[in-house]
């Protein structure tokens, strides 16, 4: 009877240790569902991945292993709803927050995660006004839409040529601020003019009326600011009434799936706010194969950058010996983490350092890298 009253009592001991572990949950938000829910999933995959890479490895924090988790929420693409699930993740005490996708939700949720104290790391927002409202728990791990706006500006104008351009957007944070540094920058060439400027939504299917009126202007290259949900049907319409301009856009036209929405996407240019050098092609490359591997799908644009994200959050626990937010939001300004898309360090506003982008083509259904900007 006492051997089983010293051996229930050592189970017990041995569970407490076991339970004691400590759980560090990574929060996502961005859009499962609703017109982007590809590229929310994609992020997702890309946050999932390195979550399950820190497990395996037994990743330890002061010593001791760690238990990650992810939880998720959806925010379709929506500010408001994106504040929602914000409110979601800080109420389930996350440790730190990766997201949101879309400019126009990780701008009003990175409020309440300011006022939560959590840190915020997006794979994809671009906008400027993300880091420029002064939160110290804002961060981002790709450029900014001044660069990639202005990248892709010079490009058309210096390198493609172009001359006569329309220029179109969705009235999303994201799409109005790509397309105004694209035209800022436009429109420094020489002979340049921008011969009309149209908008629609983010939602919209139907563009007769506005491509109608970019068609009478006869325009050698349309910009378009906006997502692939858009951009993909914007393209079909284009060629249906016969205009033969190159469609050019920033990193929502740079997806896999751009080709299939468009019917062909041969005449796309556009640019991915990250940059990967020669050198660390094959760390692209290997994350690929795994991430296929795993969920039986390409990456779309954002996994790898999501995979960063993750880790360097983790690197900054680590470097602080504690998964509190109070206590390693110090070491996330100062953290120098060597990533898959390159070395990830930040500013005083959370910008990525020396923040690249590629400019991509298309051949077929495929993406063909043209350059990497620094």
């Amino acid at each position: 009877m006492q051997s089983k009253t010293i051996i229930a009592a050592i189970a017990v001991v041995f569970a407490g240790a076991a339970s004691a572990q400590e759980v560090v949950r990574i929060g996502y938000a961005g859009p499962l569902s609703g017109q982007s829910a590809h590229l929310g999933k994609d992020t997702q995959s890309g946050v999932r991945l390195a979550v399950e890479d820190l497990n395996a490895k037994g990743f330890k924090i002061n010593g001791k292993p760690v238990k990650f988790e992810m939880v998720a929420e959806d925010d379709a693409g929506d500010p408001k709803q994106g504040t929602a699930a914000a409110q979601k993740l800080v109420d389930t005490k996350v440790n730190g927050v990766v997201g949101h996708h879309n400019s126009g939700t990780s701008i009003p949720a990175s409020k309440i995660y300011f006022d939560a104290g959590i840190p915020q790391i997006s794979a994809s927002a671009t906008s400027p006004v993300y880091t420029n409202q002064g939160f110290n728990t804002t961060f981002r791990v790709v450029a900014n839409d001044n660069k990639l706006g202005s990248s892709l500006g010079k490009y058309a104008t210096q390198k493609l040529g172009a001359k006569r351009i329309a220029v179109i957007d969705d009235r999303t944070a994201y799409g109005q601020g790509v397309a105004a540094e694209f035209v800022k920058e436009a429109k420094k060439g020489a002979g340049v003019q921008i011969v009309d400027k149209q908008f629609t939504t983010d939602k919209a299917t139907d563009f007769n009326a506005i491509l109608t009126a970019i068609r009478a202007k006869n325009p050698d290259l349309v910009f378009f600011g906006g997502m692939d949900s858009v951009g993909g049907p914007l393209l079909r319409q284009m060629k249906a009434l016969g205009i033969k301009a190159k469609l050019m856009g920033g990193d929502g036209l740079c997806t896999e799936a751009m080709p299939k929405l468009a019917g062909g996407a041969d005449d796309v240019v556009c640019a991915e706010a990250g940059g990967v050098t020669p050198e660390q092609e094959k760390k692209l490359v290997d994350f690929a194969t795994r991430f296929k591997k795993r969920y039986g799908y390409e990456v779309q644009i954002y996994a790898p950058y999501a995979y960063d994200a993750v880790m360097t959050m983790a690197h900054a626990m680590a470097n602080a010996k504690s998964a509190d937010p109070a206590k390693y939001l110090p070491y996330l300004k100062q953290v120098k983490y060597d990533g898959i898309s390159g070395v990830i360090a930040f500013d005083a506003k959370g910008d990525i350092k020396d923040g690249a982008l590629t400019l991509f083509g298309f051949k077929g259904d495929k993406k063909a890298r043209i350059e990497v900007v620094k």
